[in-house]
């Protein structure tokens, strides 16, 4: 299928949604572009296309299309009130895909630049206290020490403008061209700093993936670290909402569990949402990651919600080779 170039949508182009909703079979339904640049479902590392064509549960993976059938986009979520659709879905970018594919097929994992910056947007209040004559760019709020950003001499208060020759109008568009920015790549970024134009050349790191592990060795006795084929990350909104999980489930999702893993043997799986390890409350990924650090033992009780409810299992990776 040939993909477009969905930097070029425009909103108020005609597009097609296909999909398979409430498992009826095969339908396509006709809208416009309502906007782009949709981040109201997640943590920001999203660049949505918002659409009214119908879009309701089923179509999720299916082809939003232009009017040539090209594809402009995968049907991801929608905002609804009553579960079905109410003329605000959401689609990937076919740009956005196309990257996410390239990645897997050359790495076999997405992998992510990483800057090293705590940004936010800047309001008109702090544009007129850094001394600023515009609203757009993306402000520094802390470096992080030892980052990429920290070593090219980037500091709190800077503001960037620029990334590769293209303006930054906010935080949310700096932290999705970083991200989608292979690591070790090296980038230009322009950056006003107390009114002054200052220019860096910054090679990006990688954002680590969250796994669950414990490396526990001495000389003498080594053994397997706890719940390590194990990956999770924090529950967003977006992911509560294409999973449906309720917002009084706290835990860290399981997003990868490797199949030949004493983890996977005991039936976690990606999707499920890991609420206690060794009766202690998890509430994000990164108490997952530290309660694993506190472990002593080869074996590992976890409580996970799914769709069915709650249930208690244990990992042992005593016999792990």
């Amino acid at each position: 299928m040939t993909l477009a170039d969905s930097d070029k949508v425009e909103v108020g182009d005609t597009v097609l949604a296909v999909g398979n909703p409430f498992g009826i079979g095969q339908t396509v339904t006709k809208g416009i572009v309502s906007a782009k640049d949709r981040t109201t479902l997640g943590d920001g590392v999203e660049d949505f296309i918002q659409t009214d064509a119908a879009i309701n549960p089923g179509n999720s993976g299916g082809a939003l299309v232009d009017t040539d059938g090209r594809l402009v986009g995968l049907n991801s979520a929608i905002l609804t009130r009553n579960g079905g659709n109410q003329g605000i879905g959401f689609a990937v970018p076919s740009n956005l895909c196309r990257w996410v594919m390239d990645s897997l097929v050359k790495n076999g994992q997405v992998e992510r630049g990483l800057l090293g910056v705590m940004i936010q947007d800047l309001t008109p209040d702090l544009a007129k206290a850094f001394k600023l004559d515009r609203t757009t760019g993306a402000l520094v709020g802390d470096v992080t020490p030892a980052s990429p950003a920290d070593k090219a001499g980037l500091r709190s208060g800077d503001v960037i403008t620029q990334l590769n020759g293209q303006p930054i109008e906010d935080a949310r568009q700096l932290k999705l061209r970083v991200t989608e920015t292979a690591p070790g790549s090296q980038v230009h970024l322009v950056v006003n700093r107390n009114g002054e134009s200052k220019t860096f050349d910054v090679t990006l790191g990688s954002v680590p993936e969250k796994k669950i592990a414990k490396a526990s060795e001495s000389n003498r006795d080594e053994r397997s670290e706890a719940l390590a084929d194990v990956t999770v990350a924090d529950l967003d909104q977006n992911t509560r909402a294409e999973s449906k999980i309720p917002q009084n489930v706290q835990g860290a999702v399981i997003t990868k569990v490797a199949p030949d893993s004493p983890a996977y043997e005991a039936g976690l799986r990606a999707g499920e949402v890991i609420t206690e390890l060794n009766r202690q409350p998890v509430k994000n990924a990164q108490d997952a990651v530290a309660d694993t650090q506190k472990q002593t033992s080869n074996e590992t009780l976890v409580k996970v919600w799914t769709k069915g409810g709650s249930h208690y299992l244990t990992v042992d990776e005593s016999s792990e080779s």
